[in-house]
């Protein structure tokens, strides 16, 4: 059976932009402003606290691995009381070497490994609205290891470096998710994996996106009746069983347009639709143009490609 978690990963493209050193010694206070883009956090040794927008404050502690795929606002700070100095993330993501904080002198009560990385896929904000705004481990050595990992080849500028990283990103992230008590997390995708009934659906929907799906199909495979699965699916997963299924095929197709290898028909099938008309439809209602158009604008230009699909849709108007 498919790993859906393996596959968003997979479809979110996640490449490395930044990483730093951070430390901070005596009183000590910095508030970012919202990011967007996704941050990640490991303490190497001491603590400090962390409060982030919509969320409650926690204490961060040696071998701690926090990960926001939305990176909010939020303030840092050491352990005693200082009024924060508010920072903006795109003028600071420039920086070189260690950042300090507070005092600048003498030994630092935390130092941690901090950066961010970017989504390339077209639907990452609805995927990253399934996943959890704040992502808190304690203790994971396999996640201490890859950020010590990281952090080494970040700093070594050694051949293949931006290839190694981002596969490094990769594998921090699915550590990570898969880290997270899913029954402990909010309404999203880890919630419905953690769930056995609703994992076995969602694993369906992700393994066979061509089939005709029903609720009811979904729910006999579930072994739940149809209202006991839309209900528990809904509330698990915060989509209805359908509006997830279509989420998935349209972020599947949005990923096989920008490829630029197939006709408009293809597509189509690929994700579960008779017809390339029926598609076209579907795919403009969601995503507010017709898929030619957003295979046109979704990379470098592909002539022979983008001259398939536009014949495709000519011949199967929307």
């Amino acid at each position: 059976m498919p790993d859906p978690l393996a596959q968003v990963i997979d479809l979110l493209r996640p490449r490395t932009v930044f990483s730093k050193g951070i430390s901070g010694a005596g009183r000590w206070a910095v508030s970012y402003d919202a990011f967007g883009h996704p941050g990640f956090c490991a303490v190497i040794e001491g603590r400090c606290r962390l409060a982030v927008a919509g969320e409650a404050p926690i204490v961060l502690e040696q071998g701690d691995f926090v990960l926001l795929p939305a990176t909010p606002a939020f303030t840092m700070s050491g352990s005693e009381p200082a009024r924060a100095r508010r920072i903006d993330p795109r003028a600071a993501q420039t920086a070189d070497g260690e950042v300090r904080h507070g005092n600048p002198d003498g030994p630092a009560d935390v130092r941690l490994r901090g950066g961010y990385f970017v989504f390339d896929s077209p639907d990452a904000a609805l995927i990253v609205s399934l996943l959890p705004a704040l992502i808190h481990i304690h203790g994971d050595e396999r996640l201490a290891m890859l950020v010590r990992l990281f952090g080494e080849e970040a700093s070594a500028g050694r051949a293949g470096r931006d290839l190694v990283l981002t596969r490094l990103v990769e594998v921090l992230l699915i550590e990570s998710l898969r880290a997270t008590p899913g029954g402990d997390a909010p309404p999203g995708l880890l919630r419905g994996l953690a769930d056995e009934r609703i994992a076995a659906a969602l694993r369906l929907m992700h393994g066979d996106p061509e089939r005709p799906w029903t609720v009811e199909e979904l729910a006999r495979q579930a072994s739940l009746s149809r209202s006991a699965f839309f209900d528990r699916f809904t509330r698990l997963v915060g989509l209805r069983p359908m509006e997830y299924l279509l989420a998935w095929r349209m972020a599947l197709a949005k990923d096989l347009l920008r490829g630029g290898a197939l006709a408009l028909d293809e597509v189509a099938r690929r994700v579960g639709y008779g017809s390339a008309s029926t598609f076209s439809t579907a795919f403009s209602r969601q995503v507010g143009q017709p898929p030619g158009r957003f295979a046109r604008g979704a990379g470098e230009s592909r002539p022979a490609t983008g001259r398939a699909i536009e014949r495709t849709e000519m011949a199967h108007p929307a």
